[in-house]
């Protein structure tokens, strides 16, 4: 009694629930926490996302596109490829930041890495069991999830088989609905193809910014379709098309180390000078041998490296 309150019934119900979802869980599903902020993952990505023209393209496009989407007629499935520290776990974990409110915690997404959760092979029908398990029941309970696989390359092929059914086209009339998630697999697969591309047009004069898509996927997908140890060969994920798009990482130069640098020292709020960027990128190993061109940990170590450099 005594208050002027704008917003009366309805509408003022609707903003109270988004106050309170804001502290915590706001209904039995992880639905209403579900952001889809593709205008600043753009943003992010063109910020604080160095060296990937490729990456950032691809990435915007293909989420922006599945969003739009009313019914999908399948999951969407990415496929992160490059060297460490070039941006993979970055840019996932970016990718889950701005499609809900708690990011990777979010009860809508789940984070497998391989050899810590599937290490043993003579546990391998357990672990298929438990993956089928634990995805269909966060889609039940999100109508749109997010599954990341940190080193895919070391997955067991039978556990990308046993995961097949959820990316795959399929009519599910009646049944859960699998078709509004989006899998991520994170490899190292397919690096020295796209650093072999990206040397080349170093030598050539040309600018990395050239590289496209066109040039690198047909490379990638040889290097994939490699029999030895690899699951993506032997699952035959890449014969029945169920990757909808392959994300090529280039290898970082000198000058993308050193904007890695200065964006670690602004998270953590500290001055920097044009000096400080230098010892550190100075610090990291770059290959080949010759050129010393890329740098063989990206910038992976960075944030750790600056301690260093401070006072």
């Amino acid at each position: 009694p005594g208050w002027s309150l704008p917003l009366v019934g309805q509408d003022y119900l609707e903003i109270l629930s988004a106050w309170y979802c804001s502290f915590g869980k706001c209904c039995k599903t992880g639905d209403c926490r579900i952001l889809n902020n593709v205008t600043g993952l753009e943003a992010d990505l063109n910020g604080q996302l160095h060296g990937q023209h490729l990456a950032k393209e691809v990435v915007i496009r293909a989420v922006q596109g599945f969003l739009q989407r009313p019914q999908p007629q399948k999951a969407l499935v990415l496929s992160f490829h490059g060297w460490s520290g070039t941006g993979k776990n970055f840019v996932a974990r970016m990718l889950a930041s701005h499609l809900y409110r708690d990011g990777v915690k979010s009860e809508c997404v789940r984070v497998f890495i391989s050899l810590f959760h599937f290490p043993h092979h003579k546990y391998m029908d357990s672990y298929k069991a438990q993956l089928k398990k634990q995805i269909s029941e966060t889609v039940q309970l999100c109508k749109q999830s997010l599954f990341i696989f940190d080193e895919a390359e070391k997955l067991h092929f039978s556990l990308l088989d046993a995961i097949k059914p959820f990316m795959a086209r399929n009519d599910n009339k009646g049944q859960v609905d699998y078709q509004r998630s989006i899998f991520l697999f994170l490899s190292n697969l397919g690096g020295n193809t796209i650093n072999e591309v990206a040397l080349d047009f170093w030598r050539a004069g040309r600018a990395r910014e050239e590289i496209s898509m066109e040039f690198l996927e047909q490379r990638l997908r040889l290097e994939l379709l490699e029999p030895a140890d690899n699951g993506y060969a032997r699952s035959h994920l890449l014969e029945e098309n169920l990757i909808d798009f392959f994300v090529p990482f280039l290898p970082l130069e000198y000058h993308h180390v050193k904007l890695c640098a200065r964006d670690a020292f602004l998270a953590r709020g500290l001055p920097y000078t044009e000096a400080a960027l230098d010892e550190v990128a100075r610090t990291m190993v770059f290959v080949p041998k010759e050129e010393k061109l890329f740098s063989a940990q990206g910038c992976k170590s960075v944030p750790q490296r600056i301690n260093y450099f401070l006072p």
